[in-house]
């Protein structure tokens, strides 16, 4: 049961649509050019002896490099000679720097080809994430980071500076060894003014209570930032990658906390591109040494609520910290970096990095293997000589490129394939996702999926006068013995009006289908890809299907569903059960030809309706008596709103199931987070069931 149907909800940003270049077979005085590609594989390899030093004098016959067992010839060899840091005479700090123009471009540009600019340099690249950080770590990240380039810079040292304002990765400065271009860019970044949003703030019971509402920011995708900083920084390691040489992003931030496992997609796909971009993190907690009161210091509110007195927020706030360091320790410890924690020298971070990176070689080589089809290749390397003993350290792999724009019908279609099957995450494209499931007898469930992309992040292209969107879809569900129990493929190519092309940038694309499946525990992994761009965004989780049928100490309900709309199927974009009206009838999310869209995200706005709707099922209930029901709100620990008990109708079918539906007008409610409370009661049987979640009201 798949359709996909346009809503309303808010987003701001407006994507365009990638050009996709031709290759053209003549020239224009009709001259034939034949074009060849090859892809060159770089290696920076580490020697060293038994004692920790670095091995010299080895030549290219010393290397053996396999690729997938297959010898490859070794076409680039060097050795980088880099002498071991000393210390540094203090130099006086000139009175005035004066600032220079910042570069104009965004990126990291390659080494000029024969030039040797980065030949025995060490390369060092300063990473400021000024929206996550309060004004006081920006100042201490940028003090650190001025204090280092004035006193302790090495003169084989290469600087870049890079900055994270929440929109864009922004290259300040390209790699340089100039520590008076260096202070003058330094000395350009404003304390404060790119402050763009708190990784820290929270529903938890450490959140200040400031009594108005949501500052709004991009979309209902942009409520955990935490992506966007994750995405943010595997921008600037696929920058740094354009290098051959050795990298160390030194990554000044006050924390980065993830939402449970909401971010783990992004996360790994991070870790991944610094890998194959030869990048190591080296994260630096500007906020150092933290001894803060219990209940907060000035630069945030009150939490207010019990929780100030039970000594919840206290234990909320300790463990916040926590977790925003975990994440810096755990990007460092998968890319091969160090974080600095807990420590007010945050040059030494800096210090740390400068150090990790001693004299290395690097082998390039043309791959044999020139099919750009994204698999992963294992890359071995190994010494010939018998009577040496070392260790080297190299990238043990890499995942091959893939060119969309010369893709046909077979190569998409495996594209997706060996996608499903890779176990690394692709957040090129944003997917939220909800899974839910309701009884249909006493063996089956049906469960339903819903899919939101952002509308912004896909291309339209003209074809027939008309704008169109093409989407592919494509997912599995496995077992907890790995085996494949259902799956779903899905080719939607809309055509949109004037208007819905309009208006597409600003709304999300709502995608929903459905399986049948038994109790269990499962895993689902699911893709969509623009068909226009090739940008491919998956989403994996576990999920489990209670066996309710077991249920003896409360009434057993299905999922909960909360919505602000409904929607009429004959006004999809996009609608696969408009050939097959009656199996669309039997969705228990559709009733009279109208949808109950999830939300998903579960952000509401004050001028909307809340519909919450469930199931409860007494299939051995011996009296036809209704079940009362009820939908609380709270806030703070105190409850805010409460609705009137109703008595729903008698229930339908062998499990003797009772639809229950809400509508909560929100136009009353202070916007902020809540706790949404369900409570069914089957008076009869003498049995409730209670179920909760957490609500944004804008």
């Amino acid at each position: 049961m798949r359709f996909i149907i346009a809503t309303a909800l808010l987003f701001s940003w407006i994507a365009q649509a990638q050009q996709v270049g031709q290759n053209a077979s003549t020239t224009s005085d009709g001259v034939t050019v034949l074009k060849v590609s090859s892809q060159l594989v770089i290696e920076t390899i580490s020697v060293k002896d038994k004692k920790g030093n670095p091995v010299s004098g080895l030549t290219q016959k010393d290397f053996t490099v396999t690729e997938n067992g297959t010898p490859q010839n070794i076409r680039v060899f060097e050795y980088q000679a880099l002498a071991e840091p000393t210390a540094v005479a203090m130099r006086p700090a000139p009175a005035y720097v004066k600032p220079y123009n910042k570069l104009s471009h965004f990126e990291i540009e390659p080494e000029p080809k024969g030039s040797g600019k980065y030949r025995d340099k060490r390369l060092l690249a300063l990473y400021f994430d000024m929206a996550g950080m309060d004004p006081g770590d920006q100042y201490r990240a940028i003090s650190a980071a001025e204090k280092f380039i004035r006193t302790e810079m090495q003169p084989q040292d290469m600087f870049a500076i890079l900055r994270y304002a929440g929109s864009s990765v922004e290259v300040l400065q390209d790699f340089t060894a100039d520590r008076t271009r260096l202070l003058s860019i330094l000395a350009t970044l404003s304390v404060g003014e790119d402050r763009g949003y708190d990784n820290s703030t929270s529903g938890d019971a450490a959140a200040a209570d400031s009594g108005s509402a949501f500052g709004q920011d991009d979309s209902e995708f942009n409520i955990f930032n935490t992506d966007r900083q994750l995405s943010a920084l595997q921008t600037a390691a696929n920058m740094l990658g354009r290098l051959s040489e050795k990298k160390c992003l030194v990554y000044f931030a006050s924390g980065l906390r993830l939402n449970s496992l909401d971010n783990q997609a992004q996360l790994h796909a991070t870790v991944n591109s610094a890998i194959r971009a030869g990048v190591s993190f080296w994260p630096i907690d500007a906020r150092g040494l933290v001894a803060s009161a219990p209940l907060g210091d000035a630069t945030q509110g009150s939490s207010g609520g019990s929780q100030m007195y039970t000594g919840a927020s206290a234990l909320a706030m300790t463990n916040r910290m926590q977790q925003s360091q975990d994440t810096l320790y755990a990007l460092a410890g998968d890319t091969g970096g160090k974080a600095l924690l807990d420590s007010n020298d945050l040059g030494r971070g800096i210090r740390n990095a400068e150090r990790s990176i001693s004299s290395y070689y690097i082998i390039g080589y043309y791959t044999t293997n020139t099919a750009k089809d994204g698999k992963y290749r294992h890359v071995k390397v190994a010494l010939n000589r018998e009577n040496l003993e070392a260790d080297l350290d190299y990238r043990q792999g890499y995942y091959a490129n893939k060119e969309f724009s010369q893709f046909n019908v077979a190569d998409k279609e495996r594209q997706l394939e060996d996608a499903l099957m890779l176990p690394d995450p692709i957040t090129d494209l944003t997917i939220a996702m909800e899974l839910d499931y309701f009884q249909i007898n006493h063996a089956e469930y049906f469960i339903p999926l819903t899919v939101k992309i952002p509308g912004r992040e896909l291309a339209l292209a003209k074809r027939f006068g008309a704008e169109r969107t093409t989407i592919d879809f494509i997912g599995e569900i496995k077992d907890s013995s790995g085996t494949t129990v259902a799956n779903v493929r899905d080719k939607v190519s809309a055509k949109l009006s004037d208007t819905d092309a309009a208006e597409i940038a600003h709304h999300p694309i709502v995608y929903s289908t459905g399986f049948t499946l038994l109790p269990g525990r499962y895993t689902i992994k699911f893709l969509a890809r623009d068909n226009e761009t090739g940008r491919i965004g998956s989403y994996q989780t576990a999920f489990e299907v209670p066996n309710l049928d077991k249920e003896d100490q409360r009434l057993p309900i299905s999922s909960v569903v909360l919505s602000s709309q409904r929607t009429a199927l004959k006004d999809a974009i996009y609608n696969a059960q408009k050939r097959n009206a009656k199996a669309a009838e039997q969705h228990p999310l559709v009733e009279n030809g109208l949808t109950l869209v999830p939300s998903v995200t579960r952000v509401f706005q004050t001028d909307q309706i809340m519909f919450v709707y469930l199931q409860a099922y007494k299939p051995r209930a011996k009296s036809a008596s209704p079940i009362v029901a009820q939908v609380s709100l709270y806030r703070d620990g105190q409850r805010v709103f409460e609705s009137t008990p109703t008595e729903a109708a008698k229930g339908a079918g062998q499990l003797n199931t009772t639809a229950l539906e809400f509508a909560i007008p929100l136009r009353d409610r202070t916007p902020g987070e809540y706790e949404c409370q369900v409570t069914v009661i089957d008076p009869s049987g003498g049995k409730v069931n209670f179920w909760r979640t957490t609500l944004a009201v804008r």
